[in-house]
């Protein structure tokens, strides 16, 4: 895991790019704000308690798309997706206001996505050193599951096949990544995010 120094410099870069990246994005945030309060008809701001570092609830935010909340539910996502919305989660740009998230310490750029409670926090063994990271907007296993959504509506039984099969290997992806982390290679995985693979 991450030694203290290696925290700080993360820490670190995290506050610089986000400093570096909200004046630019702040006018967009608020447009798709509005237009998202007026297709839901709903405060286009979402928040919803996930698991963060050391197994600490906190709030985090996103630009709504959904008429209706449950965003857990595979089939009812695709039901109450606004078009806006659908625009919006394939961009990933209803994750803008999670720089709020990064410059107040609750997340990292890069890292494992937060999990709503029953995840994360009921790690067990080894695999609970997870809970040692910050969540991140990006990082290695939300890279390969960037398409998570199409996978599970394949699947007969999508919980039961992400409970078992995605969720184990993001959860080996993201300890592999804590266990080999860089500064380079936060870079790289913000850039493929950005661009594409």
């Amino acid at each position: 895991m991450l030694t203290k120094k290696q925290q700080l410099t993360k820490r670190i870069f995290d506050l610089s790019l986000t400093l570096l990246i909200i004046p630019f994005v702040i006018i967009p945030v608020l447009l798709f704000l509005l237009i998202a309060t007026v297709v839901t008809g709903k405060n286009g701001l979402f928040s919803q308690i996930r698991i963060g570092q050391f197994g600490k609830y906190f709030r985090l935010y996103k630009i709504r798309s959904l008429k209706k909340e449950n965003h857990e539910d595979i089939f009812a996502i695709r039901k109450n997706e606004t078009v806006f919305g659908s625009w919006l989660r394939r961009s990933k740009l209803d994750e803008l206001p999670q720089l709020w998230n990064v410059l107040v310490g609750d997340m990292s750029w890069v890292g494992p996505r937060p999990d709503v409670p029953g995840y994360a926090d009921m790690l067990k063994g080894n695999d609970r050193e997870l809970l040692l990271l910050k969540p991140g907007i990006t990082g290695p296993a939300t890279l390969k599951y960037k398409n998570e959504d199409k996978l599970l509506l394949k699947q007969p039984n999508p919980t039961e096949y992400n409970d078992t099969v995605i969720w184990p290997d993001k959860v080996r992806l993201n300890i592999a990544y804590a266990e080999d982390w860089s500064i380079i290679k936060d870079v790289v995985y913000i850039v493929k995010s950005v661009f594409g693979n």
